[in-house]
């Protein structure tokens, strides 16, 4: 306990439970500021200690009042991820497969990426990637950037393509 002048500051406890209607309003918050999907959403309610039959009925007033939605969740991490982060389409759909997305929503999301916008979106990662490298031979040099387009989720065939387009 701290106190400051004549006021008493206590500080919350961490693991602080909430009632059921507080953690309904507290991811309806959330909701609001960013994009949630109802993995996140279970998350966020098993820390708050929500009881676990509880959890679901929170999630079906989620969705019903247009707070959680998985195919604009997908669209809006696809979005994100792939031209923000410059993350490949095999890194994206692993991503929302551990959050659970179905895999219809994966699909639909990531036919709405620009494959041109796409392929140049690695040209550049590649360049820049080729001019930081240190590689004792061209298949070095080629190796070490196949590596680092896969790991960054680009598929194999897209990522040779990119890098023999790059040249040596």
């Amino acid at each position: 306990m701290e106190k400051l002048g004549n006021i008493v500051n206590e500080k919350q406890p961490v693991s602080r439970i909430l009632s059921t209607g507080q953690a309904l309003s507290r991811l309806q918050q959330l909701c609001s500021r960013a994009e949630k999907c109802i993995a996140d959403a279970q998350k966020k309610l098993q820390d708050w200690k929500i009881p676990a039959n509880e959890i679901p009925a929170v999630i079906k007033k989620l969705q019903a009042q247009g707070f959680i939605d998985e195919a604009r969740y997908a669209k809006a991490f696809v979005r994100d991820k792939n031209g923000l982060s410059h993350w490949g389409t095999v890194k994206i759909k692993q991503a929302l497969q551990t959050k659970k997305i179905p895999a219809a929503l994966i699909s639909e999301a990531l036919q709405e990426i620009n494959r041109e916008k796409y392929k140049n979106g690695l040209a550049q990662l590649l360049q820049r990637k080729k001019a930081a490298l240190k590689a004792a031979s061209p298949a070095e040099r080629t190796a070490k950037l196949l590596r680092f387009a896969l790991g960054r989720g680009y598929e194999y065939d897209i990522a040779q393509e990119e890098i023999k387009r790059l040249g040596d």
